[in-house]
């Protein structure tokens, strides 16, 4: 996929704008300040293109993005952030329920904190994930700032806290670094043929 042709569709702010045109759909997701506006950007090779927030919380509603004519960047709201009213947490909820109830995940692309365990949010995500028929894997980020002497095992916390199976993919990552970029490029363009 030509990662220099995207353009931003649209915020799905209901289920009746959701598109179901016959693309795949990548659907990013990740706790509000676990980076995942900066992994998007590192997979574009952009800057700024999703959205990088001073305050965590900034995706509110389900960003659309079109990559070469061939697939969407599903960019979903951040969740665990406690900023927000509750109404507002309550409708994010209803939103994300429906999205990964509509069959229109092609594959779950959830990025987690490589420094620390999974939270009871992140492991309701995964299990979203597992549920919504489509392919899953888990992306850790921010592995720039953790010791190569603890790596592996916060690696294995993060396989274990969320139930992975040795199936799905965990990718150590740094959207800083750009560190394993290829092989999460060549995971989501295995999903979206």
């Amino acid at each position: 996929m030509n990662y220099n042709n995207v353009k931003f569709i649209k915020s799905a702010v209901k289920q009746s704008d959701f598109i179901y045109d016959g693309r795949a759909q990548i659907a990013f997701a990740g706790k509000s300040n676990v980076g995942k506006s900066s992994v998007i950007n590192k997979i574009l090779n952009r800057k700024n293109f999703a959205r990088v927030g001073s305050a965590p919380g900034k995706t509110v509603h389900i960003n659309y993005f079109l990559i070469d004519e061939k697939a969407y960047f599903v960019d979903l709201p951040g969740y665990g952030y406690a900023q927000v009213s509750k109404a507002e947490r309550d409708r994010w909820g209803k939103l994300m329920e429906q999205y990964f109830a509509s069959g229109l995940i092609r594959l779950g692309v959830m990025i987690v904190d490589a420094r620390h365990k999974p939270t009871a949010d992140d492991v309701t995500m995964a299990g979203w994930f597992k549920g919504s028929g489509g392919q899953f894997i888990v992306v850790a980020n921010k592995t720039d700032k953790v010791k190569k002497s603890e790596l592996e095992g916060n690696l294995a916390l993060i396989r274990e806290t969320l139930g992975l199976s040795e199936e799905t993919p965990l990718v150590s990552f740094s959207a800083e670094k750009g560190t394993n970029r290829d092989r999460l490029v060549s995971l989501i363009e295995q999903a979206a043929k």
